[in-house]
């Protein structure tokens, strides 16, 4: 299981974004599509408070959307987060 789950929708620019992110940063992630299964967003935002995707997931704690995780990457903090959980 990849340490990275994210939750996206298809026509998603910052879905699209986050995934780049993480490809360009060589961190590998578990894609959950959404599209067309409200079931899931209700139990996403039952868990997070947030309807909107992306949701993203590391070690199965909630860091929020796109804009968190690049403030993640730009902080140099991401890798210790994935890190983190090796040991656990």
């Amino acid at each position: 299981m990849s340490a990275v789950r994210i939750y996206t929708k298809r026509l998603c620019v910052y879905c699209f974004a986050a995934k780049n992110l993480l490809v360009r940063n060589r961190v590998e992630f578990e894609e959950v599509p959404v599209d067309g299964d409200p079931r899931m967003l209700d139990d996403l935002a039952a868990q997070t408070g947030y309807r909107l995707v992306p949701q993203i997931f590391i070690h199965g704690r909630f860091i929020g959307g796109f804009d968190q995780l690049n403030a993640l990457v730009r902080s140099r903090e991401l890798d210790a987060l994935l890190d983190s959980g090796e040991q656990e």
